[in-house]
């Protein structure tokens, strides 16, 4: 099982879309595919449910979001299996809760604590690798796919750890290049504070601490194709800058790409699909699954198709970098 976490430290680049998706393809692809909400606002669960879905959730007493599995540890009482909504035989999704970002603030003392060998800190700090691990092996998954918000909190930063492959959809602007940069100082920072609090872990208590690389995958470049009214020229100018800012920020190295085309770490490159977006919104399912009945008629049935081959395209690029042990630089 692989645990895939996509991550931007810049909002509103289509990150949640791209997760939604490629966990759809893979289980059409035949992978048994866990989704897993970390994202407080918790985008990714309305994407999959319906509001009467929603509503019948949330409007419980004890919602079966992974809250239930997250309070009793740091209640510390005993840890409670994850809950999977099953979505299709090989999809399943772990619900998120708005109540999540509550936890920064405790999640930020545990992280203190560590240091000091406090079990009950690393049972807390370890939560996000529970509820994952158990959720695959509940569901006998094959990939394990995350979405988180984009910041470098102390929520995402407990999720990384449990992470063994990071993605990072990005846009073609300059905000983006800051958050590539950002994000790549912080992940090598978290590493070195991790591997400093493994070597602390007391040996004799029953909780399996994180123990993955979250190495760096690769990037997806999103809405690749010039907006309405924006600019190609200044499109282009902004991408053929991420190849280097990935190099040196991510990867820490000096063998810069000439080009996007010809970086080895572009995992894709994903267009803006435009009218399928709402279509898919509104049926709860891809947009590469759209059909007639759900308004994809005439021309659109033909960009449905395309999408399909695109995110196939995608998604099993996502599968060969992250089946193998590590990352080429």
């Amino acid at each position: 099982m692989k645990t895939i976490t996509f991550f931007n430290n810049k909002g509103g680049v289509g990150k949640t879309t791209c997760v939604y998706h490629v966990a759809w393809m893979l289980s059409e692809l035949g992978y048994r595919t866990v989704a897993v909400d970390l994202d407080p606002q918790s985008n990714l669960t309305s994407f999959f449910l319906n509001s009467d879905r929603l509503e019948d959730i949330y409007s419980q007493e004890a919602p079966p979001t992974l809250l239930n599995s997250i309070t009793p540890v740091v209640s510390g009482e005993p840890y409670r299996h994850v809950y999977l909504e099953h979505i299709n035989e090989n999809l399943a999704l772990v619900i998120g809760d708005l109540s999540l970002s509550t936890l920064e603030d405790k999640l930020s003392k545990v992280w203190l604590e560590c240091l000091n060998r406090d079990i009950y800190s690393f049972k807390v700090t370890s939560i996000f690798n529970t509820i994952i691990e158990d959720a695959a092996h509940q569901f006998q998954a094959s990939f394990v796919l995350v979405d988180v918000g984009p910041n470098l909190g102390a929520i995402n930063r407990s999720v990384t750890i449990s992470s063994d492959y990071i993605v990072m959809p990005v846009a073609s602007d300059l905000f983006s290049l800051q958050g590539i940069k950002n994000l790549g100082q912080t992940l090598h920072h978290w590493k070195k504070e991790w591997k400093d609090r493994q070597d602390r872990a007391p040996q004799d208590f029953n909780i399996k601490i994180p123990d993955k690389e979250f190495l760096p995958a690769g990037y997806i470049i999103m809405q690749y194709k010039a907006l309405e009214g924006r600019p190609v020229k200044s499109y282009i100018k902004w991408a053929e800058r991420i190849p280097t800012y990935y190099a040196e920020h991510v990867l820490h190295t000096n063998k810069i790409p000439e080009s996007v085309d010809a970086d080895p770490n572009c995992i894709g490159l994903l267009k803006h699909y435009y009218s399928l977006a709402p279509m898919s919104m509104e049926a709860h399912k891809p947009m590469f699954l759209l059909r007639p009945a759900d308004g994809a008629i005439g021309a659109h049935m033909e960009s449905v198709n395309k999408c399909y081959d695109d995110f196939k395209k995608l998604t099993l690029s996502i599968v060969n970098r992250c089946s193998v042990t590590e990352i080429a630089n």
